[in-house]
Formats: C-alpha cells, sequence, structure tokens
C-alpha cells in the first residue's frame, strides 16, 4: 500500500503586537530625545547650562546637515 505524504503548508508566524508597542514607544521616545539633543539643544533652547551637550553632538550636527553656527 502507498501513502502519498501530504505538502506540509507552513503556519503563519504570529507577531504578537502587544508585546512590542512598549519597546516601540520607548524606542521612539529615545530617538525623540537623541533628535532633539542632535538638532536642537543650543542657544535660547538649551535644557542644560553652558554648551556642554553642544559641543559633544557638535560633529554628529554636521554629519546630519543640521546648522550650529
Amino acid at each position: 500500500m502507498s501513502h502519498t505524504a501530504a505538502p506540509a503548508v507552513p503556519l503563519p508566524i504570529r507577531i504578537p503586537i502587544r508585546e512590542i508597542v512598549p519597546w516601540a514607544v520607548f524606542v521612539v521616545l529615545l530617538a525623540l530625545i537623541a533628535l532633539y539633543f542632535v538638532s536642537a539643544e543650543q542657544g535660547a533652547m538649551a535644557v542644560f547650562a553652558n554648551s556642554y551637550v553642544h559641543e559633544f553632538v557638535h560633529d554628529g550636527r554636521h554629519l546630519l546637515a543640521f546648522p550650529c553656527h
């Protein structure tokens, strides 16, 4: 007696959206904070006194084409 094997049907991969959402929000928040410090942290909009943050991200600012002086 010969048996014909049915082709295996792959099961769809389930993406657990409820587990991903908190991490996605966290990553977006970190990205927005980094974008603020690279783009707007200087002069009148400075959160921190002095220009330490500006000098720390100065080269990255030019690399991303943000004007700073």
